[in-house]
C-alpha cells in the first residue's frame, strides 16, 4: 500500500468538499455604445460594457471559451483574454492568456476556451481584460469574484452579491489605433474623456446620462467590491456621510480598516463594507479621477465621475448636497496603503535573490524602460521558448527583459525612489506579492506585510517580494497599458526545467500561433 506524503495529504485536505466547473461564454463583437454619451464602435464580451459579471465559488474550475467575431478596422481585431489576480499554477500556465508570454492571441473568427483551475483555496474580487496590446481601453473588461461561503469576515456585512459590485474605470471617446500612433509621434499618453461608474459616466458639455444608481435598504450592511479596471486613471472612492471599512485588498482578506476615502491604482481592488445608516435621502458617491493634465483633453471634467446611493424610500432624483471630489481635509481619513494589514498576521520569508528594477522614460518618445531596457513583445511567446528548450538568459531577446529564477526561492524586488510624479501601478501575473515597504511610506514591514497584486511605484521607493514555488513565466508590469505598451514590463521566468516537466498544452493552444501568425497585419 503506498503512503501519502504529508505534502500530498496537506494538499488533499485543504481541498474544497465540493467544486463546480463554471463554464461561460464570452462573444468579442465590435458594438457601439455611449458609456457617458458619446457614441462610438466599442471591443465588448457580448456586447456590453462593462462585460458580463463571472462569478464562482472557491475550488471551482473557470472554462471560458472566447469566440473572436471582432471586424471593427479601426481596432484590433484579434484578442486575447487575462484574469486578472486570478492564481495560475503552473500546469495551467498557458491558459493564463498573457499574449506573447504564455500564449498567442486569438485570431479573427477564431475561438478558444480557457480552462483555470481556482487554485489554493483563492476567493476574492478579480477581473478579466483583453491583453493585447491596450485594447481593453476599446471596452473589453469586466469584472469576476470569487466567493467564499466560509468567510471569515462575513458577520460584518449582510449583502454582497451583484448588484453591490463597483467597477471604475477610464473611457475614451476616440479608438486605440489612432490613439496608440499619436502616442508613439508625441510622447504624450492619451488622456481619457470621461470617467465611468458600472458603465455610466458624463463628459463636459455632454449629455447629461443619468448616474448610476446603488440602492441600499436603511440598517443594512453591504459589501462593496470595488475595481478600477482603468488602463491609466486613479480613481478616489468615498461615500458623502458614509464610512468604509476594507476587508479585502487584491483578494487577500484584510483586518477590518475604517477610512472614508481610498485611492485606487489602475488594476486595483478592494472590498468595502458600507452600514446604510444615515437618514433615508440620496448620497453622492465620489469617484474623480487624475490621469495626465485635463488641458490635453477638454472634455475631461472628474468631478462629474460620480454615482448616487440611494435609500429604499428616497425620492428618484439626484441628490441635493454639491458635487465634491470627497471629504473636506478636515474630516479626511484616508487610506495608507502601508497600514493594510493582513486578517491572519504572518512574517514575509526572508530574500534568497535581490533585483533591483529602476524604471524612467526616454524624453519625447513613446518609450518607457526597465533597468535601461524597453520591453518589446517577442514574436514567440515566452512559454513556448521555454518548451522548446530555453534554458538561460541568453535565449530571450534582450529586449523580452526576462529575469530567468530558479523554482522555491524568495525574490525581492527593489523600485528606488524615484522624481517620477505618475505613480506606477505594478501587477505580476499568476501570483502575489508581498508588500515590504509601499510608495504611502517610509515603513519597511516584513512582520505581517499585506499580500496583494497590484501596488504603486513612484517617488518615496517599492519593495515586493514574491515565492518562486509556481514555476512558469509571469508577466510584471506597470498597469497603466500606455506605459506597458511602450515597454514598461519584464517577464519574471520561474524554473525554467520544473516548467518543462509541468506544462502539457493543449492542441487548440498549439495551434494560436501559427494561426495568429499566418494573419495580415491588419487582421492581428
Amino acid at each position: 500500500m503506498k503512503l501519502l506524503t504529508s505534502t500530498v495529504l496537506a494538499a488533499l485536505l485543504a481541498l474544497p468538499a465540493f467544486s463546480d466547473t463554471i463554464s461561460v461564454t464570452l462573444d468579442i463583437i465590435n458594438a457601439d455604445g455611449a458609456p457617458d454619451g458619446f457614441n462610438r464602435s466599442m471591443v465588448t464580451a457580448n456586447g456590453t460594457y462593462p462585460g458580463p459579471l463571472i462569478t464562482a465559488t472557491k475550488g471551482d474550475t473557470l472554462v471560458v471559451t472566447v469566440n473572436n467575431l471582432l471586424d471593427d478596422p479601426t481596432m484590433r481585431r484579434s484578442t486575447s483574454l487575462d484574469f486578472d489576480g486570478l492564481w495560475v499554477n503552473t500546469a495551467d500556465s498557458f491558459n493564463e492568456g498573457s499574449s506573447f508570454v504564455t500564449t498567442c492571441p486569438i485570431a479573427p473568427n477564431a475561438s478558444y476556451t480557457y480552462t483555470v483551475p481556482l487554485v489554493n483555496n483563492q476567493t476574492g474580487t478579480f477581473w478579466y481584460h483583453s491583453q493585447l496590446s491596450v485594447q481593453y481601453v476599446d471596452g473589453l473588461r469586466g469584472a469576476l469574484v470569487v466567493y467564499d461561503p466560509e468567510d471569515p469576515l462575513q458577520d460584518l456585512y449582510d449583502v454582497d452579491d451583484e448588484t453591490t459590485i463597483w467597477q471604475v474605470g477610464d473611457w475614451w471617446h476616440n479608438s486605440t489605433l489612432p490613439m496608440l500612433a499619436g502616442y508613439v509621434a508625441t510622447g504624450i499618453v492619451p488622456v481619457s474623456d470621461s470617467g465611468t461608474f458600472n458603465g455610466v459616466g458624463r463628459f463636459n458639455g455632454g449629455p447629461e446620462v443619468p448616474f448610476f444608481v446603488v440602492n441600499v435598504v436603511q440598517g443594512i450592511r453591504y459589501r462593496f467590491r470595488i475595481i478600477n479596471t482603468s488602463a491609466r486613471n486613479v480613481f478616489t472612492m468615498s461615500i458623502d456621510s458614509h464610512n468604509m471599512t476594507i476587508i479585502e485588498t487584491d483578494g487577500t482578506a484584510t483586518s477590518p480598516m475604517t477610512v472614508n476615502s481610498i485611492d485606487m491604482l489602475a488594476g486595483q481592488r478592494h472590498s468595502v463594507v458600507v452600514e446604510a445608516n444615515q437618514p433615508v435621502a440620496n448620497y453622492w458617491i465620489n469617484a474623480p479621477y487624475v490621469g495626465g493634465s485635463p488641458a490635453r483633453n477638454l472634455n475631461q471634467n472628474a468631478t462629474l465621475s460620480r454615482a448616487i446611493l440611494r435609500y429604499q424610500g428616497a425620492p428618484e432624483e439626484d441628490p441635493t448636497s454639491p458635487m465634491s471630489l470627497g471629504p473636506a481635509d478636515e474630516e479626511l481619513n484616508a487610506l495608507v496603503e502601508a497600514n493594510l494589514r493582513p486578517l491572519v498576521a504572518a512574517p514575509a520569508p526572508e530574500p534568497d535573490i535581490n533585483i533591483t528594477l529602476v524604471l524612467d522614460v526616454t524624453a519625447g518618445k513613446a518609450q518607457w524602460n526597465v533597468n535601461n531596457v524597453s520591453y518589446l513583445a517577442p514574436e514567440v511567446p515566452t512559454l513556448v521558448k521555454i518548451l522548446d528548450g530555453a534554458n538561460s538568459t541568453d535565449d530571450f531577446n534582450v529586449t523580452e527583459n526576462t529575469f530567468v529564477l530558479p523554482a522555491n526561492k524568495i525574490v525581492q524586488i527593489i523600485f528606488p525612489p524615484s522624481e517620477d510624479d505618475e505613480e506606477h501601478p505594478f501587477h505580476l501575473h499568476g501570483n502575489n506579492f508581498w508588500l515590504i515597504k509601499s510608495n504611502s511610506s517610509q515603513e519597511l514591514n516584513t512582520e505581517n506585510p499585506i499580500k496583494r497584486d497590484v501596488s504603486g511605484v513612484g517617488s518615496t521607493g517599492t519593495i515586493v517580494r514574491f515565492s518562486t514555488e509556481n514555476p512558469g513565466p509571469w508577466f510584471f508590469h506597470c498597469h497603466i497599458f500606455w506605459h506597458l505598451q511602450a515597454g514598461l514590463a519584464t517577464v519574471m521566468a520561474v524554473g525554467l526545467n520544473e516548467t518543462r516537466e509541468q506544462v502539457t498544452p493543449t492542441q487548440a493552444w498549439t495551434d494560436l500561433c501559427p494561426a495568429y501568425d499566418a494573419l495580415p497585419s491588419d487582421l492581428q
